[in-house]
């Protein structure tokens, strides 16, 4: 399972024109799921963004996690992560996990971050999202679990 983290003072999903999904300070974080995932997985990788310290505490540091500031998540399945473009212009998708495991995974990771007390927005799964987010500092962190654990 591979997250984007991007700590954000706002993020929004719309489909249609109309919005589904949306924070002010917090975390957006766009999900994909690969075919040997497990929910382990899930809850490792949502374990670990719950605790990120990269807020900045009064003296400026990455000390802060989005609980410590009172923050919100955004999360986005984005099946792309599991693009694999070495070859030819057009990418193949083959390691991405089927809609239906995918789904269940990212019902999993959600609920995860949720027990570990955050609140979480999503978008709408499987449909045409415009992402919309205010990267801030700008802070972006690449994480991925295998095995139940990061990796």
């Amino acid at each position: 399972m591979r997250a984007v983290v991007q700590r954000a003072s706002r993020g929004e999903v719309r489909v249609d024109g109309q919005v589904v999904g949306s924070i002010g300070t917090g975390l957006v974080v766009l999900v994909g799921v690969t075919l040997t995932d497990s929910e382990a997985d899930a809850r490792a990788l949502a374990d670990k963004i719950a605790g990120l310290r990269i807020f900045p505490d009064e003296h400026g540091a990455m000390n802060l996690s989005v609980a410590d500031v009172g923050g919100s998540v955004l999360v986005v399945s984005q099946f792309t992560l599991y693009a694999d473009a070495r070859k030819g212009r057009r990418p193949s998708f083959t390691s991405a996990a089927p809609p239906e495991m995918a789904r269940r995974l990212i019902d999993v990771f959600v609920a995860r971050l949720e027990d570990d007390g955050l609140v979480v927005a999503t978008g709408e799964f499987g449909a045409l999202m415009d992402v919309e987010l205010t990267n801030h500092g700008p802070v972006t962190i690449i994480l991925e679990a295998q095995h139940g654990r990061l990796v």
